[in-house]
């Protein structure tokens, strides 16, 4: 069963208007559900000019050791990217020159268990979750959890950063943030956490490096035109 739970703040998802662009100091998240109808999907096939389709065809993506997926130098300069998906939805997190990491989850009351919190979660983050009352807890473990997988994809890292390596803020009410990490003390400062509200029984959060940014989100429609790009 999904955790039920009304969201304290709501993420203002914004639909394209004219031509997109990505400025130097934003962070943008999109936003897509993958149910899409066939004609949608028709239609995304065939907006793209021989020669668009032709470039597309010549990106090559690369992995670090870790496995975090990146443009090869030189196609589009300085654009970072992460992507995560669950259940209906998929996230895409793009910044200029910005290490990023996204996670978005399905919330299922049977992964939020204390024994999955123990093997993953920090001894102060199990502790506060098993603080909260029980009908919190389900979305408190999910909140916990994209957090510090944002943190690691962002980072990274993989699995070779201990998930109880460093804690992370997320009871009802807690600004999303690093609190600790005791594998490098000034990465607490170095990072900025985001909660992402994306629609009922999901979760999800995105790690930014450094604070003097700005968050935009944005949704792509199932219908309608198809949102241009400059």
């Amino acid at each position: 069963m999904p955790c039920t739970h009304e969201a304290a703040v709501q993420t203002a998802w914004h639909c394209v208007r004219g031509d997109y662009g990505l400025p130097p100091g934003e962070v943008h998240v999109w936003r897509a559900n993958l149910n899409q109808p066939q004609d949608r999907l028709n239609l995304l096939g065939q907006i793209m000019s021989h020669e668009e389709r032709a470039r597309a065809l010549r990106y090559h993506f690369t992995n670090n050791r870790f496995g975090k997926p990146a443009l090869v130098p030189g196609h589009i300069p300085q654009l970072e990217f992460n992507i995560s998906h669950s259940g209906d939805w998929i996230l895409i997190a793009l910044s200029r020159g910005r290490a990023l990491g996204v996670d978005v989850e399905r919330q299922k009351e049977d992964m939020a268990t204390e024994a999955i919190a123990a093997r993953f979660f920090s001894p102060i983050e199990c502790s506060a979750l098993a603080a909260l009352p029980a009908a919190l807890r389900c979305t408190a473990f999910f909140s916990c959890w994209t957090r510090k997988e944002a943190y690691i994809k962002a980072r990274g890292d993989g699995l070779s950063l201990p998930l109880d390596a460093f804690d992370v803020a997320f009871v009802p009410g807690a600004r999303a943030r690093l609190i600790a990490t005791r594998h490098d003390p000034g990465d607490a400062q170095r990072w900025t956490l985001s909660e992402l509200q994306i629609g009922p029984d999901y979760a999800a959060a995105l790690a930014v490096e450094g604070a003097d940014w700005r968050l935009k989100c944005w949704h792509w429609p199932a219908k309608g035109p198809v949102p241009g790009f400059n």
